[in-house]
């Protein structure tokens, strides 16, 4: 899972072209960007979508953004969806892990009446968008083995806390933002779930895409959403390790193991440790989950 791509459930024409957009996941929205006089006939169309794409052998996965657990309508939303058995759910608006148990108990309820193996569905959390989410970044771990991932948000958050902007005039997420991005990372590492970085809102500026991806790359970040599928190109580039880091980490792993995995090996004139073998296993498992996308 490397890019993520945000289509309104309401609109059949980008859903259909969503599908061949390159995206790893497709993330049907029912709550930001369908007005409220619009959520029954978003629910109608996703329901049909979903069971058209059902059968498709290659195809983005497919999840459905329900709308919070505050609102209400979280119910009718899995209602609608569930029995077309999307891949999984995101929760926007997670204020702790409770909530994802709160979803997870919700969705084992409606994979049962819906003849869905229990635990199938999996959950993606949107966990910074109030300012309360914040001091609960460390309740994820644990909380549901559907669990996923946990990506942030900063739209909500900066209405939340009465913020001007989140960005800086050079196009930086000013301090509080950064904040919240950094929780996530550890949240989502330290829940055993994948650390997906937010979207990058000028869809017509790929080298500013660019630019973000590769810091969330460098930071640990696994993947990136997206809301324009002109994004996902440059996403799937970032987050696709290169055929040297691959080679590199063959490298690491196989002198560690023909050592017999010590604490410390020597390559190529330089010591290794054991952080620098569990990166190595990272960047293959990223590798192969590509290849699998």
């Amino acid at each position: 899972m490397r890019s993520l791509l945000f289509v309104p459930g309401d609109s059949e024409r980008k859903l259909e072209k969503a599908v061949t957009s390159g995206a790893d996941v497709l993330l049907v929205d029912l709550e930001d960007s369908v007005a409220l006089d619009a959520k029954q006939a978003a629910r109608d169309i996703t329901a049909r979508f979903l069971a058209a794409q059902r059968e498709v052998a290659s195809r983005p996965r497919l999840y459905v953004r329900v709308n919070a657990l505050d609102t209400g309508k979280t119910d009718a939303d899995l209602a609608a969806v569930m029995a077309a058995m999307p891949e999984g759910i995101m929760l926007p608006k997670s204020a702790s892990g409770a909530d994802v148990q709160h979803l997870a108990a919700k969705l084992a309820v409606q994979e049962a009446e819906n003849d869905i193996p229990d635990g199938q569905t999996r959950i993606l959390a949107v966990a910074t968008e109030t300012a309360a989410s914040l001091f609960n970044l460390g309740t994820y771990q644990g909380a549901s083995p559907r669990l996923e991932g946990l990506t942030w948000g900063a739209e909500d958050l900066s209405a939340d806390i009465g913020a001007l902007a989140s960005r800086m005039p050079d196009g930086a997420f000013s301090e509080p933002f950064r904040l919240a991005r950094n929780l996530c990372l550890f949240g989502a590492v330290a829940a055993g779930a994948a650390p997906i970085d937010t979207v990058f809102t000028n869809f017509r500026d790929m080298d500013g895409l660019r630019a973000e991806a590769l810091q969330a790359l460098h930071d640990g970040f696994t993947a990136k959403m997206a809301i324009h599928p002109a994004q996902v190109v440059v996403i799937n580039e970032v987050f696709t390790p290169s055929e040297g880091e691959v080679a590199k980490a063959r490298a690491v792993i196989g002198a560690f193991t023909a050592a017999g995995n010590p604490g410390v090996v020597g390559l190529d004139g330089e010591m290794l440790d054991r952080p620098h073998l569990r990166r190595a296993e990272k960047v293959l498992a990223r590798a192969e989950a590509a290849s699998r996308s």
